[in-house]
């Protein structure tokens, strides 16, 4: 399989403090990848350290084969990569339509569509003008999918998408999920609900003081050994 996405040796810094500690990982095409750990161990900084928000000071990045030497927040976007937030950051004085535009603006051809998005998640076209931020927590988690999507990435990564959310809500995204990596694109699933873990990821990276402790197939560990690596 071809990697889209390898972290080798990573260390990356806020200011002066030093969060990821030699971090190896990798994403490979049409592949779903599970990277867990308890809170504060650094997976969200694996995710901005992709986008050049957290320092690179050691190791190297590599999208799609290309060496990232110092990488920026739209360089992951151009090379298909897209993110779906933590807090999904939806813009608040624009609708829900306007809110999904913004996934195009990077310009990639590819099979996702506004009509597209809107078969995926109903409810996005019943509310298609309303302002992003009046959907639910549920609604808004969608649409922050639907406008990753939009970008056609070969590769999304999800931090926290479950976050807050009913149980209910955490199962239909799970099923989308499922649904987006059959269609070919790649997932790296940042999250603690361990269920939704096993329904949606094939390989698990689990992480521990800005390092991976551990990986292996999702599949041949149990639930319980699974969440040995999200307990404080």
């Amino acid at each position: 399989m071809k990697p889209l996405l390898q972290l080798e040796q990573v260390d990356a810094f806020y200011g002066a403090a030093h969060i990821l500690h030699g971090l190896t990982l990798q994403v490979n095409a049409g592949e779903s990848v599970a990277l867990i750990g308890r809170n504060g161990v650094g997976k969200t900084t694996v995710v901005n350290t992709i986008l050049g928000l957290a320092s690179l000071r050691g190791g190297q990045i590599h999208i799609g084969g290309e060496l990232i030497a110092k990488p920026r927040t739209y360089m992951a976007a151009q090379r298909g990569v897209a993110v779906v937030p933590q807090g999904r950051c939806i813009v608040a004085n624009l609708s829900v339509e306007e809110n999904l535009l913004l996934g195009a603006a990077v310009g990639r051809k590819g099979p996702w569509s506004v009509p597209e998005i809107y078969k995926l998640f109903p409810i996005l076209q019943e509310r298609a003008h309303t302002p992003g931020t009046a959907l639910s927590g549920g609604q808004q988690q969608m649409l922050a999918v639907g406008r990753a999507l939009m970008a056609n990435p070969h590769l999304i990564l999800l931090d926290e998408p479950t976050e807050g959310l009913a149980p209910v809500i955490v199962d239909q995204l799970g099923v989308i999920f499922n649904q987006v990596a059959a269609q070919g694109t790649a997932l790296l699933l940042i999250e603690q609900n361990m269920t939704l873990v096993t329904r949606v990821a094939q390989r698990y990276v689990a992480m521990a003081k800005g390092a991976v402790v551990a990986e292996g197939i999702v599949h041949d560990e149990s639930l319980d050994e699974l969440h040995q690596h999200v307990m404080v």
